[in-house]
């Protein structure tokens, strides 16, 4: 049985008799104290679309479970339009948004049934209500009948939102859709990437006003949040240089900055977060002067690192990043490895201990499976296009 074999037996348990999926504990059971978290659902219905493109048996019913209660649950506001945070909260925020865009994706690119009507619902509502088209950016957060949109701009949910655009232009089939989606994409890349992350030597800022302008002591009093800490959150510009590569790898003439700055991003990122503290793996934010601050191990930071290593390495052909993609996953293997359950734990101390300060339990499959799954394969818009 392979990792990802194990993963997903380990996934298939937060099945919810009652619709969607549930948040996993250290376990391997679904925590009854929690809502039903739409997050969750959209992210675990996306890794069973791939496990369905994989052909992976049970997958097809997993999927289509997530489908099901993501279009007739709860979670769906049909009076207002769109998807609230969970069964116990109505926001209306990007973030979500995002990852129901992507369950669409993968869903319909897999022939789900009733995948492209998420889909389709889903990329509607996004650009009616969070695609802002004169920043190049998303909005963050409305109530639920959307009568007032939040003053806090982030990145976090614009950097899902990149994902989930690239998702959605593999997915459909209209070419001229699918070039709209794409130049989304690389105008919030161009942003984000080219823009801010360069002009601050690859220190990327995550909190913004509503003209975004930068707020780098937000959330200073909160600096483990689990979305929004304050400082450099290592991980995300991981992920940033890896979607600057799958965006130039469907980008006709993509421009040379998409390559560059991906490098240096990717490579800011490793060499000021790896053993920050003295203490191997990278921490989970440090400041402006590169200090650590939070110097929890959180396990999504070391899969966003393996799959940028191997990614880069996918481009490149330079054997150096693949080094450090096993260097890394080797790291994880020997550290967050759970046996017990298949997963990674969340979250360690520096010391290699498990805890939990930002994150309890092994919520979902979504980054370890990505991580998994981009090895050896080619480079895409996403990774669904990328597999058989």
């Amino acid at each position: 049985m392979t990792d990802l074999d194990r993963l997903l037996d380990f996934a298939a348990r937060s099945r919810l008799p009652g619709g969607g999926f549930g948040y996993l504990g250290d376990d391997g059971r679904v925590l009854p104290d929690r809502p039903v978290e739409t997050w969750i659902v959209a992210r675990m219905t996306h890794v069973f679309g791939l496990a369905y493109l994989l052909g992976r048996p049970g997958a097809d019913e997993l999927v289509r479970h997530g489908v099901v209660a993501l279009t007739d649950g709860p979670l769906r506001d049909r009076e207002h339009g769109g998807w609230r945070a969970s069964t116990r909260d109505d926001t209306k925020a990007a973030y979500v948004h995002a990852f129901v865009v992507l369950a669409g994706s993968t869903s319909a690119a897999a022939g789900v049934e009733g995948g492209r009507e998420l889909l389709d619902e889903a990329l509607a509502t996004w650009q009616a209500r969070f695609w802002d088209d004169d920043e190049g950016l998303a909005v963050e957060e409305w109530d639920r009948a959307w009568t007032t949109c939040a003053d806090y701009r982030g990145i976090n949910a614009n950097m899902h939102g990149v994902e989930a655009m690239l998702a959605a232009a593999d997915a459909v089939a209209e070419e001229t859709t699918a070039a709209r989606l794409r130049g989304q994409a690389l105008r919030s890349t161009e942003r984000v990437v080219h823009g801010w992350a360069r002009s601050r030597d690859w220190r990327l800022p995550e909190h913004f006003t509503p003209g975004w302008e930068p707020l780098p002591d937000y959330n200073r009093d909160r600096p483990a949040d689990p979305f929004r800490p304050y400082g450099v959150t290592i991980g995300h510009q991981f992920e940033w240089a890896r979607l600057a590569l799958h965006l130039r790898a469907v980008t006709t003439d993509p421009p040379g900055w998409l390559l560059d700055d991906a490098v240096a991003l990717f490579d800011a990122a490793a060499t000021r977060g790896w053993a920050a503290d003295g203490h191997d793996g990278f921490p989970y934010t440090l400041d402006w002067d590169d200090r650590p601050v939070v110097g929890a191990r959180m396990h999504w930071v070391l899969c966003e690192a393996v799959a940028a290593a191997t990614v880069l390495a996918a481009v490149t052909g330079e054997r150096a990043y693949g080094d450090l993609a096993r260097r890394w996953r080797d790291h994880g293997e020997a550290l967050f490895a759970d046996p017990a359950t298949g997963s990674w734990h969340h979250e360690l101390t520096p010391a290699g201990e498990v805890a939990s300060g930002t994150w309890a339990g092994q919520p979902d499959a979504y980054h370890l499976a990505q991580m998994l799954l981009f090895d050896g394969r080619p480079v895409r818009g996403s990774i669904a296009a990328a597999l058989p």
